[in-house]
């Protein structure tokens, strides 16, 4: 019998699905090995697995990864190529059953690093019933997401209009500033990550999220502390209007036993500014097979029974969201989320960010970025000139 090690995003839905998966692997194949679940932070995750190359080492057999990570890791040889142990024991319709978008952004390179696990595209997620309580249409423009924001806040409530993800972790500042700069007509990076930032488009995106969060008539309180998970946390628990948010959040509102807004949520596109149109932020999480690993058949085996059917479906009714067309379509999902389904639709409108292997350090730049401007009336144009040229350094 042998221990199978996998390094997970610290969540309980991802700790309690994939305790249920194996569990699963087990009885149907009759497997004895154990599974050794290590749950962690964002940050503290990057550093054991790529700062300290656990990753190369026998440490660890499988772990999840988020595509923002999946170029380092591939470029730092800390990740195993899947094609072989795919064409020896293929996938179950792979690659028709899953959406395009969730299987390019780790093709690359002439090889597949990891397979989609947790879905759940950004998207603009509503307390329905405020919305038409107030005589509120779902707001399609960012000014009338602003403005609905307003009509929502009632902190004598404990309830606040909307909310901001801003500790500085390297990624939701940096996902919020790509997404306003998208939905404005703008591309502030190139594929290759080269930034594009002084542009009008980019001002008016670093302008709306510093009076967004300026706004305590509209704002939840002390959001430089929160990150995505706490800020999906506060708005099961009924204290936030609406938000732009990861998908998961609204499912997690409908399937969690603690939820306050079970039946009162709805999800739509993210909303566009002056010249541009919605898009969707396409970040998901993998799960990889560590490059060092001395069990890559066994870590593969379990890896094939994570991607059945079944197993995805179980990825969601745990609280995750499963990433096969299958699920998004199945009836009794739908039955228990009734917007699941608009997972494809959202899909539709996906946008990845760079494939580059400095990602991480290009996020951090714009989290200092956003840090300065959160704290400094320094001109918005002249942030975005010092964070070009900060990137540019970083790149070269």
């Amino acid at each position: 019998m042998s221990v199978v090690r996998i390094a997970v995003r610290k969540f309980g839905p991802f700790e309690s699905a994939i305790a249920k998966q194996f569990a699963d692997y087990r009885a149907v194949t009759g497997a004895t090995d154990t599974l050794e679940i290590v749950a962690m932070d964002l940050n503290p995750m990057h550093d054991v697995l790529f700062r300290r190359r656990e990753l190369a080492t026998d440490a660890w057999d499988l772990a999840f990864l988020s595509t923002d990570w999946i170029a380092e890791a591939q470029a730092s040889g800390l990740v195993a190529d899947l094609r072989p142990f795919m064409a020896e024991h293929p996938l179950a319709d792979f690659p028709t059953g899953w959406t395009p978008s969730l299987l390019s952004p780790q093709d690359f390179a002439g090889g597949i690093w990891g397979m989609p696990y947790h879905d759940g595209p950004e998207c603009l997620i509503v307390r329905k019933d405020l919305l038409a309580a107030a005589g509120l249409a779902i707001p399609t423009t960012w000014d009338a997401f602003h403005a609905a924001a307003r009509a929502l806040h009632a902190p004598e409530k404990d309830r606040y209009g909307t909310v901001l993800a801003l500790f500085p972790d390297g990624h939701n500042s940096f996902y919020d500033f790509c997404i306003h700069c998208w939905t404005r007509g703008a591309e502030p990076f190139d594929p290759q990550g080269r930034p594009n930032l002084r542009t009008p488009e980019a001002g008016a995106a670093l302008d709306f999220i510093r009076t967004l969060a300026g706004d305590t008539l509209a704002l939840a309180p002390d959001c430089r502390n929160l990150d995505s998970v706490q800020s999906g946390l506060l708005f099961c628990a009924g204290k936030i209007g609406l938000m732009t948010n990861w998908f998961g959040f609204a499912a997690l509102a409908e399937t969690s036993p603690d939820s306050k807004v079970k039946g009162l949520v709805d999800v739509a596109p993210l909303p566009c500014g002056l010249g541009g149109s919605s898009v969707s932020l396409n970040v998901f999480w993998l799960v990889a097979i560590a490059a060092g690993s001395r069990q890559k058949e066994r870590a593969w085996s379990f890896l094939r029974h994570l991607a059945t059917p079944d197993m995805d479906k179980l990825t969601t009714t745990e609280g995750a969201i499963g990433v096969r067309r299958s699920t998004w379509a199945d009836p009794a999902i739908n039955r228990m989320i009734p917007f699941f389904h608009t997972l494809d639709v959202l899909h539709e409108r996906a946008r990845s960010l760079p494939l580059h292997p400095r990602l991480s350090a290009i996020a951090q730049a714009v989290d200092r970025l956003l840090e300065c401007a959160l704290m400094t009336t320094m001109p918005s144009a002249d942030l975005l000139a010092a964070a070009q040229a900060d990137i540019e350094t970083l790149l070269a």
